[in-house]
């Protein structure tokens, strides 16, 4: 506390002063006051120069021949570290498992779907062949078999609905 004033209610003091001297001393210089207040924001110094419109493009030319001067030293980068290891040829991807298990029945073992699973069960299982079968999880060279396996897979399932749902 400040001679009995808290730091906050001496502030208050402070700024409700500066309001009514303001609203005084500038009632006659109304016009002068607007056009000085103008480019002044209260609280900063009389050195704060607002930003132009040449400032601003200045800025951006600089920032722009910054980003290029980053760009061109990435692309040397590149080019030295691509000059030092010749291209390797993508590598043939791994075939999955189930490859050549394409039948209804292997699909079908696969699922192990059982009379007396009920729909729960049967969904948590599409949802498991999926995560492991889907197309998108697959090389595109194996998308389509692996959509083949889905289609299979989901049209078993349904039948298995529909006979849990009777």
């Amino acid at each position: 506390m400040l001679f009995g004033k808290s730091l906050f209610q001496s502030v208050v003091d402070r700024l409700a002063d500066e309001a009514t001297d303001d609203a005084i001393g500038h009632e006659d210089t109304a016009a002068q006051s607007r056009q000085a207040d103008a480019f002044r924001i209260r609280g900063l110094g009389s050195g704060f120069v607002p930003e132009t419109r040449d400032t601003a493009q200045e800025t951006a030319t600089v920032s722009r021949s910054a980003y290029l001067d980053v760009m061109d030293d990435l692309r040397e980068i590149e080019e030295a570290r691509l000059a030092d290891t010749p291209p390797q040829p993508p590598a043939e991807p791994e075939p999955p498992a189930w490859l050549d298990r394409l039948s209804a029945d292997d699909i079908a073992a696969d699922l192990a779907i059982l009379p007396d699973d009920d729909r729960e069960t049967l969904q948590y299982k599409r949802r498991r062949f999926a995560r492991d079968n889907h197309p998108d999880r697959v090389h595109a060279q194996f998308a389509r078999a692996a959509t083949i396996r889905m289609k299979t897979a989901n049209l078993l399932v349904d039948e298995a609905l529909r006979r849990a749902s009777r």
